[in-house]
């Protein structure tokens, strides 16, 4: 997720020629990629469907690619190779994830995340990164902007909101609708252990621009929140979240806790 935030600086917002169309000129919302009659996420127990284009598929062939050196190789690997660079969708992209899953424990998980996500930016990005965006309010309400353009390809739909950070209310939060790798994955693992965590740590730690996601496995929506330092794992509520046990090919119904995240 990460990359997708500081490339914004290098390419152009119609590069989306989608978003371009489907956008509401009145706000920050991007319906992009969303062939819903409706325009916006299905209902939840219901798989959203997307009309993904060439910005969309840039996006997954590119992480698809760099996570697959990670992947273990249960013969899917060898037709992935055969794929040309735009015949990649989204179910690869989480096909991919889910080899890369497996047989890692939590922080295996979390660290082949970071590893991918510097692999896509160039040398010395975080150091510009941190130069450009120092932490402060403009610097967590421009990133909260580009969020919602940028990110679309993989979480799905998003709006710029206003949250509260040390007493000041600010529009550095980002209301993901329905998140498009939760509900195409259907695990609580890869929610937290190749999404959440990563991209949190990331953004702290390697930009130095704190970042909390908390998402809602009740409605498959997400909160991230520019400006607010993530607690640590032990103390945050999704340590202690159960699989899916309707939609997850690997839950552990009779957990309490998804077994991903005590791993």
């Amino acid at each position: 997720m990460v990359v997708l935030s500081y490339q914004a600086i290098q390419f152009p917002y119609t590069l989306n020629q989608c978003s371009l169309r489907r956008c509401r000129s009145g706000g920050n919302v991007v319906r992009c990629g969303i062939a819903e009659p409706s325009g916006q996420p299905a209902p939840v127990g219901q798989k959203t469907k997307y009309n993904d284009g060439f910005f969309e598929k840039a996006f997954m062939t590119l992480f698809a690619r760099k996570m697959e050196k990670f992947a273990g190789n249960d013969g899917e690997e060898d037709e992935l190779k055969k794929k040309g660079f735009f015949d990649y969708d989204y179910e690869s992209f989480v096909d991919v994830s889910k080899r890369v899953m497996k047989g890692r424990s939590r922080l295996q998980q979390q660290k082949v995340v970071r590893e991918v996500l510097l692999s896509m930016l160039p040398p010395g990005a975080p150091d510009q990164f941190r130069k450009l965006f120092p932490p402060t309010r403009w610097a967590e309400e421009f990133n909260a902007t580009l969020t919602v353009p940028f990110f679309h390809w993989l979480v799905g739909p998003s709006e710029v909101v206003e949250v509260e950070i040390n007493g000041v209310k600010q529009r550095s939060g980002v209301h993901i609708k329905k998140c498009r790798y939760l509900e195409n994955s259907g695990c609580v693992g890869m929610c937290v252990n190749m999404c959440k965590i990563p991209t949190q740590d990331f953004f702290t730690n390697e930009f130095g621009l704190p970042l909390t996601m908390i998402p809602n496995f009740e409605d498959m929506s997400c909160e991230m929140v520019y400006g607010q330092l993530p607690p640590p794992f032990e103390e945050d509520e999704v340590s202690k979240q159960p699989c899916f046990a309707d939609i997850c090919p690997v839950a552990n119904p009779n957990s309490s806790v998804c077994p991903k995240l005590q791993a």
